[in-house]
């Protein structure tokens, strides 16, 4: 695909009047044509997550690392962060949140694989980590019997 029909497709990339959705809903995980024909991994992590408990309003602050194998398209980097962002005002539980972003990673880009892990802060001595896989594995295994 030529540079700038793939350019046209990016709205966010180059824009400095851009702006963070409020919401995740109003948020759009852009695409472009994958450059490779082989499997490769693609890493994005960031220390900047933050969501809200559904129950207190409090903060909850997260290492979100996506790891990730593409099919046709990529993630651009800048509408990965803006979905992120648009985080910093939804109340959900954490591990609503990371089944969420896979669920919206995957219908951006289906990718061949992908993985989340949220590693959510201490908050009363105690920290969470969640980790969900595209495919589900576990229901591969389930079908299976073993």
């Amino acid at each position: 695909m030529a540079k700038a029909k793939t350019s046209r497709r990016l709205t966010l990339l180059g824009r400095s009047d851009a702006k963070i959705p409020a919401l995740p809903a109003e948020a759009q995980l852009e695409t472009f044509p994958n450059p490779a024909r082989r499997n490769y991994r693609i890493h994005f992590e960031t220390d900047d997550f933050t969501s809200l408990c559904p129950v207190t309003g409090q903060a909850d602050f997260a290492r979100i690392d996506i790891d990730y194998v593409p099919e046709r398209l990529c993630v651009e980097s800048k509408s990965l962060k803006f979905y992120l962002a648009s985080y910093r005002n939804e109340r959900a539980f954490n591990e609503a949140v990371t089944n969420r972003i896979l669920d919206d990673f995957v219908r951006a880009c289906t990718p061949r694989e992908a993985i989340v892990t949220a590693q959510f802060s201490a908050r009363g001595g105690i920290a969470l980590t969640v980790r969900a896989e595209y495919p589900d594995k576990s229901l591969e295994t389930s079908r299976d019997g073993r």
